[in-house]
């Protein structure tokens, strides 16, 4: 389930946290996936502005996207698989080698 993209429900949320029916990239390990009710994940915008750590994915088949779109690194968080509703599609893995900078990246500065 690791590199999986989901179409998700963010709400409710607070803030300035992403919200609404969105695409989100599930993060954590498969063990963790396997393991609880719960998955990490980063969502996705399509309002790329190449903010730091934040990883540009081009629409394509494999990942189902309909837009090009951003993975916002610093928006990690921590969701119930209830609010996952269907899977669109997956990234390869060196486009989770490049998450998984990015999330460094975000968590240095």
């Amino acid at each position: 389930m690791q590199r999986d993209i989901f179409i998700a429900c963010l709400d409710p949320t607070f803030g300035a946290e992403q919200q609404g029916v969105r695409p989100v990239l599930i993060i954590s390990g498969d063990a963790l996936n396997e393991m609880t009710d719960l998955c990490i994940i980063c969502p996705l915008t399509t309002k790329i502005k190449n903010y730091p750590g934040s990883v540009a994915l081009a629409k394509n088949q494999q990942n189902g996207l309909a837009d090009d779109s951003e993975v916002l690194t610093f928006q990690v968080r921590v969701i119930s698989k209830n609010r996952l509703i269907r899977k669109i599609g997956t990234i390869t893995e060196a486009e989770l080698a490049e998450v998984k900078r990015g999330l460094m990246d975000v968590l240095t500065f």
